[in-house]
């Protein structure tokens, strides 16, 4: 059995200690061998009239236990004298639990400022001259146990509870500031965030509810929270009917409303455009202090000024299950034991297919309203962007599961006057802020040339290269799926092109074809397969045009010719004859690999 937590030679100072939650902590303290200053004023719950009998009656319960007690009979506005009281009798205080309060329920539009100034100055005002007193004696001694009593009133608001709901929340902002000041001398502070049956919630909480929630459940949580092996501070802990749970505030990973710092101005417009990003909590964190929320901002601005946050952010989750799962839409098979290391997570060399880390950059790039803000004038929609190019460079080793976050923005556009050519550059990073990954889309925009747009491109839109005029050194082929489109889309790609025959014809295809990234895998596939022994980790980048549609069930013939590190290929539907992926090239970190 662990040893008993005691409190001997500890002075603690309970205030609101004449009944109910107050009465149990006192009883629980005293009987754990700490002094007890019983403070209550003995008033109703309403904050009405005065009485000593509540005080001594628990201090009486306490003494008959074996312990030590005395009373104070004081507001805790006068927080300087119950203090008094302690350092009167006992010469010292270790512990404060701040816990007196009333109610004055009213709604808003019928609260006085007496409901309020009232509500505020017994729970706010109270707890803040308690502490404030006994500050000192903390510091001195270099020890100290706070608790501040929050309520969940407090955390989500309550019909007719305003002032309460106000205080309540005022005082887990006063605690975060007693925690930071105090933690140097060893004065921690918490908050509890109780829900006990008691003379204040009697006839507000539901029987059911009311019957179980017994204040002496609550009171272990806030002895511990108050004995010097509890190494919290700062933390606020919700408890009642025998549970408890930390809480915290979290903040969302949230928008850039500006596309670069120079942009002095953000537009209500952008901000509506943007607001569910805005207000996604799905990546929400934790953040432990004004540092670190300052430190995120001035990282925002940091990207802006490196061109790294121009446009769109997003972040990318990725684990085995993902990685597989591509693996098998660029038809990686276990019939293939070289496959194996893409398709079971516990093979010894398991591994994504490079190719994979295409899609964080493309759930950024072929966003319709990253695109159709880049154009002067036109709409960029599903059924008028195509895929036109892609590149992929792999930056650094990336693991096989974890959350990449990149950021996106338009970095060329081009009239081709049958439509518009836009390039999106995004970088990815890993947790810990590391570039991993490079892309570079091309998406062009049916429809939306003839602007009186530029034709070439800017340096650093990277070109296709056209194979060597000679026969190939290597040719492999692949018979796709015919499900293999309505596979590949659940990596990440869920355009209705792909599943959707009625949406395929309006797109102006017979039958839904197979994604361009898809060959573009499946290409990847088989380079890798003869140049570098299908190691993952031979490959630097890949470049690449989509030039023919391939329908699900055709076979794809790439064709192959390696110079030094670079390998180019061409992807050719063998059913038509047509080049589905033209102008490719893989790079490779080594060249000694099979010929």
């Amino acid at each position: 059995m662990s040893e008993e937590l005691r409190f001997d030679g500890r002075v603690a100072v309970i205030t609101g200690a004449g009944s109910g939650l107050g009465r149990e902590y006192a009883l629980l303290f005293g009987a754990r061998g700490a002094k007890v200053v019983v403070n209550d004023l003995g008033g109703s719950f309403q904050g009405e009239g005065a009485s000593k009998r509540a005080a001594d009656v628990v201090v009486d319960e306490i003494r008959a236990q074996g312990g030590t007690a005395v009373a104070d009979y004081n507001s805790v506005v006068d927080g300087d004298k119950v203090i008094e009281t302690a350092v009167k009798n006992f010469g010292r205080v270790d512990i404060l639990v701040n816990n007196a309060g009333i109610l004055r329920d009213r709604s808003i539009a019928k609260t006085t400022d007496q409901d309020w100034d009232l509500v505020h100055a017994v729970h706010l005002k109270g707890s803040f001259k308690c502490t404030q007193a006994a500050w000192p004696y903390m510091r001195k001694n270099n020890y100290g146990r706070i608790i501040m009593t929050a309520s969940n009133s407090g955390i989500y608001g309550n019909f007719g509870q305003a002032n309460y709901s106000a205080a309540k929340l005022g005082l887990v902002g006063l605690a975060n500031s007693v925690a930071i000041e105090g933690e140097k001398n060893n004065i921690h502070c918490n908050v509890i965030i109780p829900t006990a049956a008691s003379r204040m919630t009697e006839g507000i909480l539901p029987d059911i509810l009311f019957n179980e929630l017994k204040p002496h459940l609550i009171a272990p949580v806030v002895v511990y929270l108050c004995h010097e092996s509890c190494e919290d501070n700062g933390s606020y802990i919700e408890s009642s009917a025998g549970w408890a749970t930390k809480v915290h505030f979290v903040r969302g990973k949230g928008s850039v409303l500006r596309t670069s710092i120079d942009q002095k101005t953000v537009s209500p417009e952008y901000v509506k455009k943007v607001w569910s990003k805005v207000t996604d909590m799905t990546h929400a964190k934790h953040v432990d202090s004004i540092s670190q929320a300052s430190g995120y901002l001035i990282e925002v601005l940091e990207n802006l000024k490196a061109g790294k946050s121009g446009g769109i952010e997003d972040t990318f989750q990725y684990s085995s299950k993902d990685l597989i799962l591509y693996a098998l839409g660029i038809g990686a098979s276990v019939k293939n034991a070289n496959d194996l290391k893409f398709l079971y997570e516990n093979h010894a060399e398991f591994a994504a297919i490079p190719t994979f880390f295409v899609l964080p950059g493309l759930i950024v790039s072929m966003q319709t309203s990253l695109v159709a803000d880049a154009l002067p004038a036109g709409k960029a929609e599903l059924t008028n962007i195509l895929h036109g190019e892609q590149y992929l460079e792999i930056c650094d080793d990336i693991p096989t599961s974890g959350t990449l976050t990149t950021s996106g923005k338009v970095f060329d556009v081009m009239d081709k006057g049958s439509g518009a050519l836009v390039v999106v550059n995004t970088d990815s990073y890993d947790e810990s802020g590391r570039l991993v990954v490079k892309n570079q889309s091309s998406v062009f925009v049916v429809g939306a040339g003839k602007f009186g747009g530029k034709k070439t491109p800017i340096a650093g839109v990277i070109p296709i290269m056209n194979a060597p005029k000679r026969k190939p050194d290597a040719v492999i082929h692949y018979k796709t799926s015919e499900d293999q489109a309505a596979l590949y889309r659940l990596s990440g790609d869920s355009n209705p092109l792909h599943i959707d025959p009625d949406f395929a014809k309006l797109a102006g295809f017979k039958v839904p074809i197979i994604h361009g990234l898809c060959s573009f895998g499946f290409s990847a596939r088989a380079v890798l397969a003869r140049y570098a022994n299908n190691n993952p980790l031979l490959f630097k980048a890949i470049k690449a045009r989509f030039s023919a549609p391939v329908i699900p069930g055709q076979t794809l013939r790439i064709d192959m010719w390696k110079e030094g590190r670079r390998v180019f290929f061409t992807t050719t539907v063998v059913e038509t004859g047509k080049e589905a992926v033209s102008g490719g090239y893989v790079d490779l970190k080594d060249s000694t690999a099979k010929l």
